[in-house]
């Protein structure tokens, strides 16, 4: 049974400003060749964009890119036509496959925003291009793990391109859920505000952890706690 933290303070912390980001994983000018994800799961950044701000026009190739929004709203758009904003409670699933460019600007002049920008490999290659949005509010995740991401899709969730299903929850003080784990399959947690424990370890606010061997989950919030859960094969 293995359990492994990864603490908000060791996040790589970038700076530029405009933007403040933490990365999990190797991202960009950050390169940690310990820490260049977790089986599927390639990068988790914790944007905080200030108001007007955002990322202008850029590249993305093969990958699965969700874009969970924590505060304010995100306006995108991109090569494909697309065009839209994420609000807090939304959930973007974006396919880059054979190559998208787009922007990402917070849509507030006044608002600052923050989002998790989550990359997912995909089980293959040179995928068509697309774009997919659907809504998960606080209601749909309290006291509970609402599935907002699988390779199909149940239950209304986005539809991702890997074996990978996504849990977002949002738990009241000292609630708790539980989630089983497939033989072979592997789990990262990743605490998006609040404090909980994790089969005996404790994580807050920023960390995250790499669970392996583990047949059962027990979450407990010790205050109201915001998380995502990926159950990875």
């Amino acid at each position: 049974m293995s359990i492994v933290l990864r603490p908000s303070q060791a996040r790589f912390h970038a700076h530029h400003g405009w933007l403040e980001s933490f990365h999990t994983f190797s991202f960009a000018e950050f390169h940690d060749p310990a820490h260049m994800g977790f089986r599927a799961l390639r990068v988790i950044n914790d944007d905080w964009i200030a108001a007007g701000s955002g990322f202008d026009t850029h590249p993305h190739r093969d990958m699965e890119i969700l874009t969970y929004v924590f505060e304010g709203a995100v306006e995108h758009k991109d090569s494909t036509g697309g065009h839209g904003v994420t609000a807090r409670g939304d959930v973007q699933r974006m396919t880059a496959g054979t190559g998208v460019r787009h922007s990402e600007i917070n849509a507030s002049a006044t608002q600052d925003l923050r989002l998790l920008q989550i990359w997912i490999l995909p089980e293959a290659t040179r995928l068509e291009p697309g774009y997919q949005q659907g809504r998960f509010d606080d209601e749909a995740k309290r006291d509970r793990l609402r599935l907002i991401a699988s390779r199909d899709g149940r239950d209304g969730a986005l539809t991702i391109h890997q074996d990978t299903a996504v849990y977002a929850s949002l738990l009241s003080e000292g609630a708790a859920v539980s989630h089983t784990l497939a033989a072979g399959r592997g789990a990262w947690v990743q605490v998006v505000r609040g404090e909980l424990d994790l089969n005996g370890c404790r994580l807050s606010t920023g960390d995250g952890a790499a669970v392996e061997d583990v047949a059962e989950l027990i979450l407990t919030a010790r205050c109201e706690t915001e998380f995502l859960l990926f159950d990875l094969g």
